[in-house]
């Protein structure tokens, strides 16, 4: 397999679609895996940090803006209902906006303790009816108290490509996404090898909520998360600055481990029912699958991603340690 080469900064590459696709985990053939020609370098390979793929000057937490939400975005507001869930949230670090505690709990020691904690760390809490508390339920089990989460300050894609620095950084693109346990595990995964972060669409796609917090163990908050409305336009953003776009689908003829999965990548993971979409497709560069021995289907999309995350990991490792690592098939890989 030949070395993936940088892409030159101001052209994007061409596509070819050939129908939408799983999420690479499976046995099907039938799309293309051949990268396109090499072009010019958009900074060339960057030093490493958490040895990969360089952050760039603007820091995860500064990619936020600050917390404030750009203009027109959605609000992603949550509740949190019961002692333990409320207690989890706020160990956890979920931003909180305020605590709605029932009127008459005074005597209950377990709801004092924690609405004590719910104050010692600056949340507000308001006294209300025990009526009140039973109408934002959804299934009456609130123990006197929930908790309203802060609507989450999502980045612009602007933010993530200045996340990414000049040298080498995966970027992960999910086509619509939906169930919000997906993707908290996919951004955890992101998170956890460097990424210097993730696009999502506005529309028809899992936003940051409860859930997704939680399946992400607090990744939500370390890496810079992009809404946008456009996913093909946001590709061809991502190309100007010189990212590689990869599709993981079942129908790439090429497996991961001939697929140049390194440098300077945009991973694009499909929804968990139609896969890329065929306009997504045909903005990719190339496309790799996950080879397969056993009966199931496929993995899902969360387990397919957090795979190719850590072959790009592996192979950006290798490449600082001056080993090689492309084109080597593992043991027992036919």
């Amino acid at each position: 397999m030949s070395k993936m080469q940088p892409r030159s900064a101001g052209r994007s590459g061409r596509g070819g679609a050939r129908g939408a696709g799983g999420h690479g985990s499976e046995r099907a053939a039938g799309g293309r895996g051949e990268r396109r020609g090499p072009r010019g370098a958009a900074g060339g390979r960057g030093q490493a940090t958490r040895g990969q793929g360089q952050r760039g000057p603007a820091s995860r937490d500064n990619a936020r803006k600050g917390g404030q939400r750009p203009k027109g975005q959605r609000p992603a507001t949550d509740l949190i209902e019961g002692r333990r869930a409320c207690a989890e949230a706020l160990e956890g670090g979920l931003p909180l906006k305020r605590a709605l505690v029932a009127m008459g709990g005074e005597q209950d020691q377990t709801l004092v303790s924690l609405v004590r904690r719910l104050e010692a760390a600056g949340v507000p809490v308001e006294r209300v009816p025990k009526g009140r508390l039973d109408a934002l339920s959804s299934h009456g089990a609130h123990q006197g108290i929930v908790v309203q989460t802060r609507p989450f300050a999502y980045a612009e894609l602007s933010d993530v490509i200045a996340n990414a620095g000049d040298g080498h950084a995966l970027v992960v693109l999910l086509d619509h996404v939906t169930d919000e346990g997906n993707f908290g595990a996919i951004v955890r995964s992101a998170e956890v090898v460097g990424a210097a972060g993730v696009v999502i669409a506005k529309a028809r796609a899992a936003g940051v909520g409860v859930g997704a917090y939680k399946t992400s163990a607090g990744a939500v908050l370390h890496v810079p998360i992009a809404q946008v409305s456009n996913l093909a336009t946001a590709i061809d953003e991502l190309k100007r600055a010189g990212f590689w776009v990869a599709g993981s689908t079942e129908h790439a003829t090429q497996d991961v481990w001939s697929t140049p999965l390194e440098g300077r990548l945009c991973l694009v993971m499909g929804s968990e029912g139609s896969g890329i979409s065929q306009l997504v497709r045909r903005k990719c560069d190339f496309e790799c699958r996950l080879p397969q021995r056993g009966r199931v289907e496929s993995l899902n999309v969360a387990q397919a991603a957090t795979v190719m995350c850590y072959e790009w990991l592996r192979r950006e490792s290798a490449a600082a340690a001056g080993v090689p690592a492309e084109g080597a098939t593992p043991a027992g890989e036919l």
